[in-house]
């Protein structure tokens, strides 16, 4: 058996990584995915996370959001509104972002219709926070 698969990470921008990976790890909506060689067919939602996977015994990350999966036994393409790589993400710009959201959920309430969207805004600001520190200490 290959000990690889075909990942694809594709945003409405284009593609973003295609490439031979011996692991992927992806952020499914009902639970983290860690998808090897072999994998059983699926279909998943993602929400906002980390996709990490492993190149050449290389972890590379990225920070998502939100979209779908398929996996195959010798591919999985990740469908995503966003991906950022690591060593992309402007620390500056997430911080504020995350600053931004949490002044504006000070003054929301969990009834009042911007505060799933400033939830949202607040999670993919940590996220691309995460995944930047891991490409400092990488």
């Amino acid at each position: 058996m290959d000990k690889t698969f075909l990942l694809e990470v594709v945003t409405p921008h284009g593609l973003v990584v295609s490439s031979k990976v011996e692991e992927a790890y992806v952020p499914g909506s009902q639970g983290d995915l860690d998808i090897l060689p072999g994998h059983a067919p699926l279909l998943t939602s993602l929400r906002i996370g980390e996709l990490h996977y492993k190149r050449d015994k290389e972890i590379h990350y990225l920070a998502v959001n939100r979209g779908f999966a398929e996996v195959t036994p010798i591919r999985t393409t990740v469908l995503v509104d966003t991906a950022e790589s690591a060593g992309d993400i402007d620390v500056e710009r997430a911080q504020a972002a995350k600053a931004r959201a949490e002044e504006k959920l000070k003054t929301l309430t969990p009834k009042d219709p911007a505060f799933p969207q400033e939830l949202e805004a607040l999670e993919r600001a940590k996220v691309r926070l995460r995944v930047a520190e891991r490409a400092a200490r990488g």
